[in-house]
């Protein structure tokens, strides 16, 4: 009776957020690209922070991270939290330049500042990542939790592999219908309802799980976790998944590449009704992102102290603990929740790589501009990267350090060159394109190299440490071969911006928070904090206190700033009009 309810629960919360997302795009016009790629340009900030989230807070979040967590420590928390410091610099110096321009994909920005096929090699790269590691991981993960949860293997007598083929088939089929035909606006309608139930239900499931661990007593359960403070350090040592210093080396740039120029997540905000809007939208997202240790590592921790280190594949640690703290009534809305993320990031990646595709490849290299045609197109391009996808995610099953480790070491082979070239080129104007497609090739070979060859076992250095070198020998190549062999700088002709381009007037002090936070959940998480062996120092409120004051002071100033130069410029077009004033009055004379 138990699992007949949660079948009709789960199947009927999938259908609500069908029928709403249907209702909401009919009627509208969106059979040109703009309409399909890029939701007609009218999102509103909360649906980009809503599709943005869950296009992030994926299974692969949610049981990969949850996993490292079981198997390792919380360092790779640092992976997400971070995130906040990446959107800061997508909101305030990308989401301008993005805009201003009119892009559909970032790509065409590498057309514009170098040439074309910098633009298609940098496409390629990303479509052959999302083909054959985002989109497999998601359903791969999506299809452990729903095979988990609902005993769907034991059910019809299955083996692991074929389970899990026809979960991923399943998940693959509705995620690719949605990409498919409702384009960029069903995705987001249908992303935001799911993430405001997944996010509930995400940190949901610690409050239940530290019940679960004192016997019924939150506190009692909250005492377990604070019994063992080595745990709770997101610091880490070393020797770590994620050592600290790797934050501020590789992980910033691997962040940055994801937020700010990853097609996945930018699309998103391309379709904004405005700058201020977008940048809402983006600030939002990156401000829920600092609650990510509450959902994605310390459900990990919970399920280590509640069923001890038995799980060899660690990224069962989250689903079977999901299965044994929530109540029989929610197992279905939370099954419905977790089956949204992987069909939301599956569609999300299905239909930015039909954008890359049609803009970047299809539409330039046959000189195709009939709008419906290249629709058509972009839907049989969805088709096959969502028959891709399902066809490798089986084949994650066996991964030896868990699948959030494998997905970050296979993006180092794109994340890095990208992010190096985009940023040359807004900073520079004499780096010829040369230089970006020697930085391409350059990326692939040497990492290629770390990774197969041994190096990596030699040489004591962990991988994101190598990212972080790479990035600097990168930008130091490119700059090189700038002054050696300079492109002539011309400046590009850009139509006037299709959207307001005014800022948000709290995109400043909403940053400032955000690094406040940030750096207080890592005091908190430290040997300053609640991870020391001998009980909460007693100066960790003085250090809170220092970091808010500090924050707070900082506003106040950038207040008075802003402040000052507006009253400047209301003095300065004052005086202006004084003078004008009087060279009509003596021209009357």
């Amino acid at each position: 009776m138990e699992m007949f309810f949660s079948g009709v629960t789960f199947f009927f919360f999938l259908a609500i957020v069908a029928l709403y997302s249907y209702r909401k795009t009919k009627g509208i016009s969106e059979s040109g690209v703009e309409g399909f790629f890029l939701a007609g340009r009218g999102l509103s900030g909360y649906f980009i922070a809503g599709s943005l989230l869950l296009s992030n807070l994926s299974a692969e979040q949610l049981v990969g991270l949850n996993g490292n967590a079981y198997r390792f420590d919380i360092s790779g928390m640092a992976w997400e939290s971070t995130a906040a410091i990446a959107t800061i610099v997508m909101a305030l110096f990308f989401l301008p330049r993005f805009l201003r321009r009119g892009l559909t994909t970032m790509p065409q920005f590498l057309e514009e500042r170098f040439d074309n096929n910098t633009r298609r090699m940098v496409s390629i790269m990303l479509l052959v990542g999302y083909a054959l590691m985002a989109n497999p991981c998601s359903l791969y993960l999506g299809a452990i939790t729903m095979n988990e949860m609902f005993d769907f293997q034991q059910l019809l007598n299955l083996s692991d592999w074929s389970a899990i083929a026809i979960l991923a088939l399943a998940m693959g089929a509705i995620g690719g219908l949605y990409a498919t035909l409702g384009g960029l606006k069903a995705v987001a309608i249908s992303d935001t309802i799911s993430g405001l139930i997944l996010l509930v239900a995400a940190l949901l499931v610690p409050v239940l799980g530290l019940f679960a661990l004192g016997d019924g007593s939150f506190s009692a359960g909250a005492r377990v976790l604070l019994s063992h403070p080595q745990q709770l350090n997101a610091i880490g040592s070393s020797s770590s998944a994620v050592p600290f210093s790797t934050i501020f080396t590789g992980m910033l740039c691997a962040n940055m590449f994801y937020w700010c120029t990853n097609q996945m997540i930018i699309q998103r905000t391309l379709g904004a009704k405005s700058l201020a809007e977008s940048q809402k939208g983006v600030l939002l997202a990156g401000s829920i992102k600092l609650l990510v240790p509450l959902a994605m590592v310390l459900p990990g921790l919970i399920a280590l102290n509640m069923f001890g280190p038995v799980f060899s594949n660690a990224d069962y640690a989250y689903p079977t603990l999901v299965k044994a703290v929530l109540p029989w009534w929610l197992i279905g809305m939370f099954a419905a929740a977790i089956f949204g993320t992987v069909i939301s990031h599956f569609n999300s990646v299905v239909n930015s790589s039909a954008t890359l595709f049609v803009i970047d490849l299809f539409g330039p290299m046959t000189g195709c501009r009939d709008e419906k045609k290249l629709v058509r197109m972009g839907k049989i391009a969805s088709v096959v990267v969502s028959l891709i996808s399902i066809m490798i995610a089986p084949l994650l099953l066996h991964t030896p350090n868990g699948i959030f480790d494998l997905m970050r070491r296979f993006t180092g082979f794109y994340n890095i060159p990208i992010i190096t070239i985009v940023l040359v080129g807004f900073l520079t104007r004499h780096v010829p394109a040369l230089a970006a497609k020697c930085v391409l090739v350059f990326h692939i070979v040497v990492y290629g190299a770390y990774m197969f060859s041994g190096v990596e076992k030699l040489i004591p250095l962990h991988y994101i440490h190598v990212m972080g070198i790479l990035f600097i020998v990168e930008v130091t190549l490119m700059l090189i071969i700038g002054k050696v062999k300079p492109a002539a700088w011309r400046a590009p002709a850009h139509a006037p911006a299709s959207i307001p381009m005014e800022k948000w007037r709290f995109a400043v002090p909403a940053s400032v928070m955000m690094v406040a936070v940030l750096i207080s959940i890592y005091i908190t998480l430290s040997p300053l904090g609640l991870a020391s062996e001998t009980g909460i120092p007693p100066h960790y409120g003085y250090l809170l206190a220092l970091v808010w004051g500090s924050a707070l002071l900082l506003i106040m100033g950038l207040a008075r700033c802003r402040h000052f130069r507006s009253g400047r410029g209301i003095m300065r077009a004052l005086n202006e009009s004084a003078g004008a004033k009087c060279v009509n009055d003596r021209a009357k004379s």
